[in-house]
């Protein structure tokens, strides 16, 4: 096929100008189908792409009612006598559950609910003849066991003693990056299914996201989406979207530098993937930088595609004199 259009171009070369060979030449380059070999594993029909995370809605997950703070070993405490500054041991829990303290010796307290390790001090107390009907209260001063885990886009272990607000909890893990997502994922202990709160923009409405944090949760802080950006552009790449505002497909074009002369601005192509299913759509750039067209406003993981004009391209790249050279070689075969 390609000899036949290269006979046909000699043929006709006799009578064509000098630039209706190059628009020939072009042609020819573009008509050359071009192959292309996909070698890695297709996707399965049950295949989950992109799903979709829906907030949790349930107060009883949310908001869940208050837990008692458990002792466990490696808990730092100290004991308060109401009436008595001069009894305030402060002690370590031991590898058995127990603490060592003055008057009363061992007691076991791991497991127990700072109510209830306070009771059974104060009853080893009076049992032992040192007070009459003392009050007793714990105070937690340092705990390995009463933390929470937000990993992800932060890093860090923060101290949870009963429980702490979400806001809170992020604040002190350094505050959300630009690359984080404002859809946090809560994995809970006994809890199956991951609790999703979504922070939002709007700052009144941050009270219904600020959900409480206990010991043991792991926050998940998600990357946040990304648009690529290729072809005809001058910077090309993954573009991370914002939180507070939407992208358009102007704004992604400024950020890449704008649409360079050799693009098709007639054809640049939006490329959408729901779920399984893929979607083409074609806009014209330059109408909508005209104000012609509607700016379309983009998703994560959308693909934008410029593409490359074949003469435009040759123009760009200085192929004009290749063009120049293979158009006089073929005017010199035909003689």
């Amino acid at each position: 096929m390609i000899r036949r259009t290269y006979q046909r171009f000699v043929a006709n070369g006799r009578r064509l100008g000098a630039m209706s060979v190059i628009v020939l030449v072009a042609l020819l380059a573009s008509s050359i189908p071009a192959l292309a070999q996909f070698s890695g594993p297709a996707l399965g029909a049950g295949t989950t792409i992109n799903r979709t995370v829906v907030p949790t809605t349930d107060p009883s997950l949310l908001f869940p009612t208050a837990r008692e703070v458990h002792l466990a070993t490696g808990d730092l405490i100290t004991i308060h006598l109401y009436g008595n500054i001069e009894y305030v041991p402060t002690v370590r829990v031991d590898l058995d559950g127990s603490v060592q303290l003055p008057l009363i010796g061992l007691v076991q307290v791991a497991g127990l609910s700072l109510h209830q390790a306070a009771d059974l001090i104060a009853q080893r107390l009076s049992s032992a003849g040192m007070y009459k009907s003392p009050q007793v209260t714990i105070q937690v001063m340092e705990s390995p066991n009463q933390l929470a885990t937000v990993s992800g886009e932060m890093h860090g272990l923060i101290p949870v003693v009963g429980s702490r607000h979400l806001l809170d909890v992020l604040a002190l893990a350094g505050g959300l990056p630009a690359t984080a997502s404002h859809t946090i994922t809560i994995q809970r202990p006994g809890i199956e299914q991951p609790i999703v709160v979504e922070l939002g923009t709007d700052p009144e409405k941050s009270a219904q996201a600020n959900v409480p944090i206990f010991p043991g949760d792991t926050i998940l802080i998600s990357k946040v989406g990304v648009v690529y950006l290729l072809g005809a552009f001058k910077n090309q790449g993954a573009i991370p979207l914002t939180q507070n505002s939407p992208l358009t497909l102007m704004q992604l074009a400024s950020i890449g530098g704008g649409a360079g002369f050799e693009g098709k601005f007639s054809d640049l192509r939006i490329v959408r993937t729901t779920g399984t299913e893929r979607k083409v759509v074609q806009v014209d750039i330059k109408k909508v930088i005209q104000g012609k067209a509607p700016d379309p406003v983009l998703q994560a993981d959308d693909i934008i595609f410029l593409p490359t004009d074949a003469m435009k391209g040759a123009i760009k790249g200085g192929g004009v004199g290749t063009l120049l050279g293979i158009i006089s070689v073929l005017v010199f075969a035909v003689r």
